[in-house]
């Protein structure tokens, strides 16, 4: 039985070794930093070729070859969120060994997000830590860091760097640095290389189980006030500012 376009991507949305990538910036990447990418569908081709001429001429001529013209009804029930680049992709999850990523002997660190309540949050801060070249990215909870929306709201960035949802931190030798009300006042410089930085929900905050292993707290000073930051931005403190 021949699989039609519509029932390939509403099957992907399902399956755990794939990723669906909503939209022109998400395909851009995915393709920049090496995505095996299984299917594109295009309202126009030649439309999405010339954007990414505009935009990313590196993954201009890839992108023609991938893309296959689908009508603009078919097009429409790809997604259930508005596609305005009208361009849309499938590709393969790499594979992220958790235990390898905090082996890594590199100075940079690694971002821990402790069950995050938003895809949209989860997918910018790991937009931020690919832009600042952390060495992974690692979500617990129920969020999956590869589902459509993290991945349209990191704009197709987990292609750049280990990213991976996990049940806990793997033991390792790095310092674990808790970002937290309780802690002391971030300063340049203060954080040490190789360390994972964690990160609770704007709603609670880390667990007490993660504070107490924690060999490190530390706050983001806030004007008196102001209670607290979205994830994110503390993500791109942290990176930007502590290191």
């Amino acid at each position: 039985m021949t699989v039609t376009l519509v029932e390939r991507f509403r099957a992907a949305r399902h399956d755990p070794g794939l990723a669906v990538l909503e939209g022109f910036h998400a395909l851009k990447h995915a393709l920049r930093f090496g995505a095996d990418i299984l299917d594109v569908a295009a309202i126009d081709p030649q439309d999405a070729a010339r954007l990414a001429d505009g935009l990313a001429p590196d993954v201009s001529a890839r992108l023609l070859a991938l893309a296959r013209a689908t009508e603009p009804a078919t097009f429409a029930v790809l997604s259930p969120a508005q596609v305005a680049t009208g361009v849309i992709g499938i590709a393969r999850r790499p594979t992220v060994d958790a235990i390898s990523v905090c082996a890594q002997r590199a100075a940079a660190p690694i971002v821990l997000l402790e069950n995050a309540n938003s895809p949209f949050n989860v997918g910018a801060a790991v937009r931020v830590a690919a832009a600042a070249a952390a060495a992974g990215l690692f979500v617990t909870g129920n969020i999956d860091p590869w589902g459509p929306t993290a991945l349209r709201a990191g704009a197709g960035l987990a292609f750049a760097l280990p990213v991976a949802r996990i049940d806990a931190l793997p033991a390792s030798d790095r310092t674990l640095v808790a970002f937290d009300p309780d802690g002391e006042d971030l300063e340049a410089g203060m954080l040490p290389e190789r360390a994972v930085l964690a990160f609770g929900s704007e709603r609670a905050g880390l667990s007490d189980a993660l504070l107490e292993t924690a060999m490190m707290r530390v706050r983001i000073p806030m004007r008196a006030g102001v209670s607290s930051i979205n994830l994110a931005t503390a993500v791109a403190v942290a990176l930007y500012c502590g290191r």
